[in-house]
């Protein structure tokens, strides 16, 4: 068996086991027998309902979100030359939330409209922050250097958290739900959110690999990109709004969740090699995976209470993200 074949078995186990977990563990333990045949349509009803109407809903959002957030910063660190870039850092999970957050404020979730106003906010809010940053960056560098993006990109993000944290405080009646959704959590998620993202993220994903050759070739630098016949700007811009779409979508059900478009890229980069063609499908899954199993965390550790994920996926990524900042430091 050679290592491309070991590789896939590797992450069709996780991605299995992850979701088995996911799925299995909580107040009512269920096997992995009883959720096949919960799947199939036979067993208890009262075991169907636990799983396909609150269960696998929550553990399939989980997956795509944190296999979003991963293909987002693979491609985004790609783009940038940068190892610590991330839609997170980038300002797209923060205008994302903003936008949902002004649906908050406004009381307008209620009913089926609420339901689709929510979602459009949040990715409007992302695309249009990615598109703000850009704009100013370019306005300060026209070469759209990593670094000029990269702090442009954090200080939006530093200003829309602030301005976040001025609407809950002016919304009471709100807060709390506002201060749950800049944590991230996918409690009480049907398949509505799933039957989104679900396409979004097939369609972003088809799009990249289709340019995983030039991807690998920005990889390189600006110089040696142009060199080769790549565009850097206008493939920087293309990719990163791009990205905006992916993880808006995905905040836009799931809140703010950091450090996964971090933590998964750099795994997948460190097991399957720096080619875009591995790394794009392997970060999909540890990120999808790994997401599943911080919620699972989430809602088990202060059982009956449910830790928001955001601060799970925090705790776990905030001394990786150290760990990367003083590697390259050190190089």
């Amino acid at each position: 068996m050679n290592r491309s074949m070991k590789g896939a078995g590797f992450l069709a186990f996780l991605a299995i086991a992850s979701i088995l977990l996911g799925v299995g563990v909580g107040s009512v333990p269920v096997s992995p027998v009883k959720i096949m045949i919960a799947l199939a349509g036979q067993g208890d009803e009262g075991v169907r309902a636990l799983i396909l109407g609150l269960r696998l809903p929550r553990v399939a959002l989980a997956f795509l979100t944190g296999a979003a957030l991963s293909v987002g910063g693979t491609v985004m660190q790609s783009a940038l030359e940068n190892p610590l870039a991330s839609p997170f850092g980038l300002g797209v999970s923060a205008g994302a939330g903003l936008g949902a957050t002004m649906v908050m404020a406004a009381g307008l979730t209620g009913g089926i409209a609420g339901a689709f106003l929510l979602p459009a906010a949040g990715f409007a809010g992302g695309l249009g922050t990615v598109l703000l940053a850009l704009a100013l960056a370019k306005a300060f560098d026209a070469r759209l250097s990593s670094v000029t993006v990269v702090l442009t990109g954090m200080v939006i993000s530093l200003f829309f958290s602030a301005v976040m944290d001025l609407m809950a405080a002016m919304s009471p009646e709100y807060a709390q739900r506002i201060g749950l959704w800049q944590m991230g959590s996918f409690a009480a998620k049907g398949w509505q959110g799933v039957a989104v993202l679900g396409p979004v993220l097939l369609l972003c994903f088809v799009l990249f690999m289709s340019r995983a050759s030039m991807l690998d070739v920005m990889t390189f630098g600006d110089e040696q990109a142009q060199g080769m016949g790549v565009d850097p700007q206008r493939s920087k811009r293309r990719v990163i709004a791009l990205v905006a779409v992916l993880t808006g979508t995905a905040v836009a059900f799931s809140g703010i969740i950091g450090f996964v478009d971090l933590v998964a890229p750099h795994v997948a980069r460190r097991l399957f090699g720096a080619g875009h063609r591995r790394i794009l499908p392997a970060g999909m899954v540890l990120g999808g995976s790994f997401m599943v199993l911080c919620d699972l965390a989430a809602r088990t550790l202060a059982s009956p209470r449910e830790i928001p994920v955001g601060a799970v996926t925090a705790l776990l990524g905030a001394p990786f993200f150290l760990y990367v900042f003083f590697k390259k430091r050190g190089r």
